[in-house]
């Protein structure tokens, strides 16, 4: 009888995921290509639909926008499952749930034949969401270095490892901090060719 009594407040839980992951899935580096009249990001550069990548078309409009759209789907994919959570009075593991479903869904989106970016923009966005203070000091971490060295991977890596020690100091041992574990992992692993460039000494460098 339990079983049944819970079953209803599944539902509401699984569709709050399911929209986080199909806002994470829509890709503006596709989107921003399409508009702009450029070339498919995955057929140039780095094949990765990213703003580092659409800078090397040397639009840099584009650019920017791509960065912004990438970030602002993390945030809003978080966003609106806090608010929905909060309404459906759903379970505490649905807004941290969420937060890795729009990531997921940008570095596997099903509009785009599951190839995505590398989830640095994105991860900013739900940081941003989750709690703004840890956002903007990782985002200043990845500007003083990305600007200063000129490499964004290398920059974007070094937030990524940042990101669940900052998790842990602001959330405490919670399903927010944990959440942030495997998207630190899955940033390594997206990242995995570009640490393999790192350490033979030919990485690109940002608008190369």
């Amino acid at each position: 009888m339990q079983f049944y009594l819970r079953e209803p407040a599944l539902l509401p839980a699984i569709a709050i995921i399911v929209g986080a992951y199909l806002i994470g899935s829509v890709s503006f580096a596709v989107v921003v290509s399409r508009a702009f009249g450029l070339p498919d990001p995955h057929e140039y550069g780095s094949g990765n639909p990213g703003a580092t990548n659409v800078l090397r078309t040397g639009n840099k409009a584009a650019a920017i926008l791509t960065l912004v759209g990438d970030a602002a789907k993390g945030w809003l994919g978080v966003f609106l499952a806090q608010i929905a959570a909060q309404r459906l009075s759903a379970p505490d593991w649905v807004v941290p749930a969420a937060a890795v479903a729009v990531f997921v869904g940008h570095l596997y989106p099903v509009f785009h034949r599951f190839k995505g970016g590398k989830g640095i923009a994105t991860t900013a966005g739900i940081v941003f969401a989750l709690h703004w203070p840890l956002g903007l000091t990782l985002l200043t971490v990845w500007l003083i270095m990305a600007f200063g060295l000129k490499i964004s991977s290398l920059a974007g890596l070094t937030a990524a490892v940042l990101l669940p020690l900052g998790a842990f100091y602001v959330f405490g041992n919670s399903l927010t901090a944990w959440a942030t574990v495997p998207i630190c992992l899955l940033l390594f692993w997206r990242h995995r060719a570009n640490i393999q460039q790192l350490i033979a000494g030919k990485e690109r460098t940002i608008g190369q």
